[in-house]
């Protein structure tokens, strides 16, 4: 059963806001539901101040109080910093992934408290089930060419007890209808595609920017030749093909970057691994996964494959999967459930 079904009606809710689409109609939905809305748009840095005057124009067509949140400082600790330092090693982090359980959804649940609401809310494309054992897990969406849910992974009990996610039972367009009879200002916007604090998608001019000093090294091919000085580990990540510049004559992909600052290149159909392995596990109840058989995602894009995990971080793959980048996520499931995951560490 879906989490908000069993609510009491005219519970006050907490609605994080963006001014985008997807949250601006959770607020309507969450109404109709019979909810008391209020609505919080958390600044987390200089580059959200479009998004803070967009939800403002959003709760005052939809004559809702709006409470603008500061996270600047626990932005920058817990997401920026380790995005560039992550980037600067040769890994690939997922900001959100990190950012949705240390400072967003804290930050919401705290504000909550304060205001004596009793839940909280976001337009992620995304479910909440109280399942046989009593655990609250996030769970896949009807929309399946948005599902959010690899994003929410390491939320824990505390949060997803007080957690609805309206968009759950929707597809896009049903929301982008939703949002033009209400006359909705963002109806039609374009979805955003890139990292929120980096508009431009410049990874790595913002992260030089910053002061960083990303590994240098050499391209080496296939057959173990040195093919020259590469750009810099930040402009890189595991599976990329465009923007190498080295004429080789064939395609060729990036396979590994080593620890050294050196890129290992591979040639079509030398990307797959079998098997990898993963840190840093999280699960909705806070206790170990148990081993098993999995269906796992490797990045927020990808199709769940079954996988065979041994309970310790080992991850193994009957058919090899495309990729794994570390730094990454391994997400499990289970009939559609989040049961847990990971950071990817290393990859075979």
């Amino acid at each position: 059963m879906e989490g908000f079904n069993t609510f009491e009606k005219q519970d006050k809710v907490l609605l994080g806001m963006s001014g985008g689409v997807d949250s601006s109609v959770a607020v309507r939905i969450l109404q109709e539901q019979g909810f008391s809305v209020q609505g919080a748009v958390i600044r987390f840095s200089s580059a959200h101040d479009g998004a803070v005057a967009a939800a403002r124009e959003t709760a005052n067509t939809l004559q809702i109080p709006l409470h603008v949140l500061d996270a600047e400082q626990a932005f920058e600790t817990h997401v920026i910093t380790p995005f560039c330092e992550n980037y600067c090693t040769g890994r690939t982090p997922n900001p959100c992934i990190i950012c949705n359980p240390l400072v967003k959804f804290r930050l919401l649940a705290e504000k909550a408290a304060e205001l004596g609401c009793a839940f909280i809310a976001t337009g992620h494309y995304a479910r909440v089930e109280v399942c046989e054992d009593g655990i609250n897990r996030i769970a896949v969406p009807e929309s399946a060419a948005r599902d959010q849910s690899y994003m929410l992974y390491r939320l824990p009990q505390d949060i997803l007890k007080k957690l609805i996610l309206p968009l759950g039972e929707f597809e896009k367009e049903d929301i982008r209808e939703m949002a033009r009879e209400i006359n909705l200002a963002c109806a039609d916007a374009p979805d955003s595609m890139e990292i929120c604090f980096i508009p431009d998608g410049d990874y790595s001019a913002y992260i030089r920017a910053r002061g960083y000093s990303p590994k240098d090294g050499h391209f080496f091919g296939p057959d173990g030749s040195d093919l020259g000085p590469h750009a810099g580990v930040d402009h890189y990540t595991v599976g990329q093909r465009k923007g190498l510049g080295i004429a080789a004559g064939r395609p060729l992909f990036v396979k590994a970057i080593l620890s050294n600052g050196d890129i290992q290149l591979a040639e079509t159909g030398q990307e797959y691994s079998s098997r990898l392995t993963v840190a840093d596990l999280a699960t909705p109840d806070g206790r170990p996964l148990p081993g098993g058989e999995y269906m796992v995602k490797i990045r927020s894009a990808a199709k769940p494959v079954l996988c065979s995990y041994d309970g310790s971080g080992t991850v193994t793959f009957p058919e090899p999967v495309r990729a794994p980048a570390p730094g990454q996520s391994a997400v499990f499931y289970r009939d559609g459930l989040v049961y847990g995951g990971g950071i990817i560490d290393e990859t075979e």
